[in-house]
């Protein structure tokens, strides 16, 4: 029973290496009887596919003969394989999937998904500036905020140098923004000297055209919480801001559309001339430690009635009637313009100095108040240059 079954299952091996034709390949297989074959598989190996190989290969080592495949054996071998489980087998949603690298244009739309456009240094900002009206409301809520969190509170002796640097704060931005527009000029002048017909040059001026006017749209939009912030200081503390250094000017009628760039250069500095130096004629006043506020204003007034377009040029003083008549040219909305002595320059006759530029600007009239010998000499140079001057408080002259 036994032996019949072996060789029934030696038989099926022998027909399945092609023993039915004959022979396995170059005549090897009349060397060996399918009872050896049958026991060689046996010993090797239980799996069938691994077997036939193992056996296979003996038989040409053995044999000495070149290794050709019997008939039928590639397929049987092909069979075999594809039934074996693969590594990464196929199905609806596969566990495996490869890296892929992205492209340029995917990497852009999940740059602009996640964080919007925002345009670099060196290109034009396509977004509009905030309204007027909505900058205005935005400080009145600083302003708000500050007050009633600090008011009756032990910071409230801080409350002014707050509300100072806040309005010092959006002063400093429109200096920031100043510089950006000066280095845009220049970069505007040397590309109008390497301007040599070509595209390229043409282009490259102007996208510096268009940054510089979005850099004036973003400088006065600044200006306008500037001066928004001044208003609620002044407002707040019953004294009018002013910066520690430099000038505080409005260029808010700089926004016309430019033709070119020199055209856009020199509006700019045309611009820039006028708020420095307003039109309108000019003032000059001077005074000591006076506090008789109402002549002050009174005066002033009166000569604001005659020259509604007035420039009001004093000391910049912070105390005495300089600081009374700036606080008059704040609440009249008259134009300023503070001289004030360069110790550092001109040490003790930086006073005196102060005065011949006061005088340098030709003032249609001089106002002075009760004061010092600084006073006595601004009144002395004008007279000698042709220039009014009107005496309070001592007489007149």
């Amino acid at each position: 029973m036994r032996s019949t079954f072996g060789e029934d299952r030696a038989s099926a091996f022998e027909r399945a290496i092609g023993r039915q034709s004959g022979r396995i390949g170059n005549g090897c297989g009349r060397r060996f009887s399918g009872a050896a074959l049958w026991a060689a598989f046996h010993r090797e190996a239980k799996s069938p596919a691994f077997a036939i190989l193992r056996c296979a290969s003996a038989l040409s080592l053995r044999s000495g003969c070149r290794s050709v495949p019997p008939d039928g054996f590639v397929a049987m071998k092909a069979a075999t394989v594809a039934v074996q489980p693969t590594e990464h087998p196929m199905s609806e949603h596969d566990d495996y999937e490869p890296e892929h690298a992205a492209s340029p244009t995917n990497q852009i739309a999940q740059e602009l998904q996640l964080y919007g456009y925002r345009p670099s240094e060196d290109e034009a900002d396509p977004r509009p500036v905030p309204e007027d009206r909505i900058i205005e409301g935005a400080v009145a809520d600083i302003f708000d905020a500050l007050i009633s969190t600090v008011a009756d509170t032990s910071l409230d002796p801080d409350l002014d140098d707050l509300l100072w640097s806040t309005v010092n704060m959006f002063h400093r931005a429109v200096e920031r923004a100043d510089r950006k527009l000066d280095d845009n000029e220049q970069a505007q002048k040397r590309l109008q000297r390497e301007q040599d017909g070509s595209e390229v040059k043409s282009v490259q001026l102007e996208r510096l055209i268009d940054l510089g006017q979005s850099l004036i749209e973003r400088r006065d939009s600044l200006e306008v919480f500037r001066d928004g912030a001044a208003d609620h200081y002044h407002r707040a503390t019953g004294s009018p801001w002013s910066q520690r250094t430099g000038s505080r000017v409005n260029h808010r009628h700089l926004t016309a559309a430019m033709i070119d760039s020199r055209d856009f250069i020199a509006a700019k500095r045309r611009a820039e001339t006028d708020v420095l130096v307003p039109a309108g004629p000019k003032i000059a006043f001077s005074g000591g430690d006076t506090a008789d506020h109402k002549l002050i204003w009174a005066k002033l007034d009166q000569v604001h009635a005659k020259h509604s377009d007035m420039v009001l040029m004093h000391g910049g003083s912070p105390k005495g009637a300089e600081k009374i008549a700036a606080k008059w040219a704040e609440t009249r909305k008259v134009p300023q313009v503070a001289f004030k002595p360069d110790w550092t320059k001109h040490a003790k006759a930086a006073p005196f100095k102060r005065n011949d530029a006061m005088l340098a600007v030709m003032p249609i009239g001089v106002l002075i108040f009760p004061g010092t010998g600084i006073q006595d000499n601004l009144a002395d140079k004008a007279r000698k240059l042709g220039i009014p001057v009107y005496r309070f408080g001592t007489g007149g002259a």
